[in-house]
């Protein structure tokens, strides 16, 4: 439970900062943090399976605990998904904008 609480936490984190990085894209501070959470649960549990489908047992058995490479790849996966996700949804706001 803890390792999917940090990748939503660092999905928000990722949201707000990608939302400050690309301007154009911004969704608010409300919009960025609920697009980076599920972007960080969804993009978190991927890389969790792509590593632990790497066929590494000490990365399968690292997803469950909580050592250091556990905590730094679901800050790293649920970032980076939650900056996708605010991206891919800002990108398809304003271009829905801009065809109203």
């Amino acid at each position: 439970m803890l390792p999917l609480i940090i990748q939503l936490i660092s999905g928000a984190v990722g949201g707000n900062i990608a939302g400050a990085v690309l301007k154009n894209l911004n969704l608010g501070p409300i919009g960025n943090s609920l697009a980076g959470l599920v972007g960080g649960g969804v993009g978190g549990q991927l890389l969790s399976m792509l590593l632990s489908s790497a066929g590494a047992s000490t990365v399968a058995g690292a997803t469950s605990g909580l050592d250091m490479s556990s905590i730094l790849s679901g800050v790293a996966g649920g970032g980076v998904g939650g900056a996708i996700v605010m991206a891919i949804i800002g990108l398809i706001k304003s271009r829905v904008a801009a065809k109203a």
